[in-house]
Parts: structure tokens; C-alpha cells; sequence
């Protein structure tokens, strides 16, 4: 008996686990494959930026003591960012679900009236059935008739059934859809309430160290060192970058080419195979007429010029035209312009960029589109975006709050891909922009447009 319970006890603890994985939601299964596929690439980029920093001398930067909560800050903000994004698209689903509802509601309750009108009318124009009709002796072409009738009147109980069945199944998948889409909504506010409560955790203790910190930074930030070090620091990330993407477009064009070059060879190879079957079959005795299939079609030998080898690899983000958007780009952010390209820096180097003093938490928008290559934080720059354009051109947006968006992610012109900040050490809040052709930084004035 003892023996009978646990295999009972076993067999519903089994039960229980295979339900709570059959109740996983579709959100949850593309978001565990999107954080899968994101994996790899987030550690090439990890591995980038451990490249980067392990070859500067050890110092002690009272920034380094901030970067563990403004990156927790961001990765929160952003957590909140998708989810507010992930539950727009959930109350819209669930709209369409009831708006859906509604309508196969009305059609089947307009089914079920047709079909008791079709029974009733059939019941009042008589009990006869088939047989008796046949039997009854009664005219013949109005047996016929009431035959036809009664055949019309089957054949529309018929549809009008299947008509309906159908709907109620559909109404059945509705209700399934509808309470997947509630648990989906149920789910992002629990992650919501954790993301936010990691949120405000995380700002207190970046107050907190801030408050601890304010000396250090302020001293710090004046050293001339401390801020070559920094561009230094970002010139090499953009280096780096620039020369995966390269290698990347360059292993996307052999593997291209590597395909191209197959489809000829096996084209190549077919046409000598048949060509030698046609030649084998001239030398061949003529066969019976009777024996040959005369509907097999002859072979089609596959002419060079009918090959369509795949597409060419496109520049990330149409980049290609990149260059063409000269003197047409707008500002990341509206703010101040505290801050232009060249402009000197007290006793250190000059601006290689634009910095924009801007409330905090205010959107920042992509210049135009392209491929997101790094979204993590960055001694120097704190929060950090870089976006790919092609043609070797790239935008960079730093001292962020929070990035929004992550490395791999496609952005559109205009999009928002993170909020302004003063991560990094920043006194103001705000955003640092640069733009940069071939790794060095050139003068965006050139290409904004301030109306």
C-alpha cells in the first residue's frame, strides 16, 4: 500500500511538472530563445571590452565603483522599457480576441436560429418521411418534389451544423488564446514589479556611493590623464568593432561565394550527367516503341545563365546611403549644446564630440538607421550605445541612464534607443554624441541639421 501511494505521489508530481511546462507561455518560449541567440554575441562583446581594459595600468577610478549599479540601473530600465512594449502588444491582442469573440458569439446565436427555423418549418410541413412518401401512392411528381425539398432541407441542417461546430471550436480556441494573453499580461506585471523594485534598489545604492564618492570624482574628472585615457579607451572599442564587422561581412561574402561556386559545380556536374546519358542512349539500340514511356518529359539541361545565385550581402541599416544623409540629420535628444566638436576641454584634449545637457531620462533617438554593436557600460562614458550604419560609419551616445535597446538589435531612424543620464561620473545630466568614419571621430556639425 505505502508502496502504491509514493508511486501515485510520483506519478502526479511527474503530471504537475509536465502542466507547468505545457503552461509556459509563447512569450516566455520566444524570449528564452531571443536571450539563446543573444548569448554568444554579448560574450564576444564582454571579451572586446575585458581586451580593452586589462591593458591599461591598474587604477583606482572612483567611476569603476558606480559602473556595477548604473549598469544594473540600465539593464532595469530597459527590462521595464521592453516590458511596457511586450504589454501594449498583449492589451492590443486581447482587444482583437474579444472584438473576435463578440462576432463568432453573434454568428453562432444567428446559426442556432436559422437551424431551429429549419427544423421547425421542416416539422410543420409535415412528419412524412422518405419512405412514406414512396409508399404513399400519391402523385409522383409531387413526391419527387417533396423529395427535392427535403434533400435541400438535409443539405442545409448539414452545413448550418458544420458551420457551427466550427465556430464553437473557434470560440474554444478564442477562450485558450484569451487566457494565454491574461496569463501573458499576469506575468509581465510580476516581472515588472521585480524589475522596479531592482530599479529603486539600485538608485539608492548609486546615491549612496555617489555621496561616498563626490571628491574623488570631482578631482578625477579635472585630470587631463583620466580623460585621454577615456577617448583612448573608446577609439579602441570602435577599432575593434569596426575590424568583427568587417570580418563578419567577410565571412557572409566567402560563405556566399562558397554557395555560389557549389550551385555552379552541381549544375556543372548534372548538365555532364545528362549530356552522357543522351550520348549513351544514341549508341544504344533502338528499344521496342511499345516498352517507352511516352509521357516522361526528356531532360532539361540547366543553361549557366539560368543559375540565381543568392543576393549580395546589404550594409547593415542601408549604410550604403549613409553618406548621402549629410546636413540631415536631427539631434539625438532636444537640449543645450554645452559642448562642441573641437572646442577644448579646459587643460585636457579637445571635444570629439557633442555633449547635450538634457533632463534625465529624456529619449534618446538613433540619427538614423542601422545595426546596435555594443550596449553595455564603458569607464569614461558610463551607459553606453554604439550603432552601425555601414560604409564603415558609426554613432556613439553616452552618459545614458539606460540603453534600450541591445547589441544585435535592427533600429530604425528615429527610434528610441535609450534615456539621458550622467552615468560614468558625469556632473550633468545629458548626452555625449559622437560620429565616426572609419574609427576617428568627425565633426557631426556637419551633418546635423540644429532647425
Amino acid at each position: 500500500m505505502p508502496r502504491t501511494l509514493a508511486i501515485a505521489g510520483i506519478a502526479f508530481a511527474l503530471a504537475a511538472s509536465s502542466a507547468h511546462a505545457e503552461k509556459l507561455t509563447e512569450r516566455t518560449k520566444q524570449k528564452r530563445a531571443a536571450e539563446a541567440e543573444r548569448a554568444e554575441l554579448q560574450e564576444r562583446l564582454s571579451a572586446l571590452k575585458r581586451d580593452i581594459t586589462k591593458t591599461e595600468a591598474a587604477r583606482s577610478h572612483a567611476a569603476d565603483a558606480l559602473a556595477q549599479a548604473e549598469a544594473a540601473i540600465s539593464e532595469a530600465n530597459r527590462a521595464l522599457h521592453e516590458l511596457a512594449a511586450d504589454q501594449r502588444d498583449t492589451q492590443a491582442k486581447l482587444v482583437r480576441l474579444a472584438q473576435e469573440h463578440d462576432r463568432l458569439a453573434k454568428a453562432i446565436d444567428s446559426q442556432q436560429q436559422r437551424l431551429s427555423r429549419l427544423l421547425r418549418d421542416q416539422y410543420v410541413a409535415g412528419k412524412e418521411d422518405r419512405i412514406k412518401l414512396l409508399l404513399s401512392g400519391d402523385n409522383p411528381n409531387r413526391i419527387n418534389r417533396e423529395l427535392q425539398y427535403m434533400g435541400y432541407v438535409s443539405q442545409a441542417q448539414a452545413r448550418l451544423i458544420d458551420s457551427l461546430r466550427a465556430n464553437m471550436a473557434a470560440i474554444d480556441s478564442n477562450k485558450a488564446a484569451t487566457q494565454e494573453a491574461k496569463d501573458e499580461l499576469d506575468e509581465i506585471a510580476s516581472e515588472e514589479r521585480e524589475q522596479k523594485a531592482q530599479l529603486e534598489q539600485e538608485k539608492a545604492r548609486r546615491g549612496t556611493l555617489l555621496v561616498q564618492l563626490s571628491g574623488k570624482l570631482a578631482s578625477q574628472r579635472q585630470e587631463a590623464g583620466n580623460i585621454e585615457r577615456d577617448e583612448q579607451r573608446l577609439a579602441g572599442l570602435v577599432d575593434k568593432l569596426a575590424r568583427l564587422i568587417e570580418e563578419q561581412r567577410k565571412a557572409e561574402a566567402a560563405a556566399q561565394e562558397k554557395r555560389r561556386q557549389e550551385q555552379l559545380a552541381r549544375a556543372k556536374a548534372k548538365k555532364e550527367a545528362e549530356t552522357n546519358a543522351k550520348m549513351s542512349s544514341v549508341k544504344t539500340p533502338k528499344p521496342n516503341p511499345d516498352a517507352i514511356d511516352n509521357d516522361e518529359p526528356p531532360p532539361k539541361l540547366v543553361a549557366r545563365n539560368e543559375l540565381t545565385p543568392e543576393p549580395a550581402v546589404q550594409d547593415v541599416g542601408a549604410g550604403r546611403a549613409f553618406s548621402s544623409l549629410r546636413g540631415q540629420l536631427r539631434l539625438p535628444v532636444k537640449g543645450d549644446l554645452v559642448a562642441k566638436f573641437g572646442g577644448k576641454r579646459g587643460d585636457g584634449p579637445s571635444w570629439k564630440g557633442l555633449f547635450i545637457r538634457t533632463a534625465e531620462g529624456a529619449d534618446i533617438k538613433a540619427v538614423a538607421g542601422g545595426q546596435v554593436v555594443f550596449a553595455e557600460w564603458l569607464r569614461g562614458f558610463g551607459n553606453l550605445i554604439i550603432i552601425d550604419h555601414g560604409g564603415q560609419y558609426m554613432t556613439v551616445y553616452g552618459n545614458n541612464q539606460a540603453v534600450l535597446k541591445r547589441a544585435g538589435d535592427m533600429v530604425k531612424t528615429g527610434d528610441t534607443i535609450a534615456s539621458a543620464g550622467n552615468s560614468g561620473g558625469n556632473e550633468q545630466s545629458g548626452l555625449y554624441f559622437e560620429m565616426r568614419h572609419q574609427g576617428r571621430a568627425i565633426d557631426p556639425s556637419g551633418w546635423i541639421t540644429f532647425r
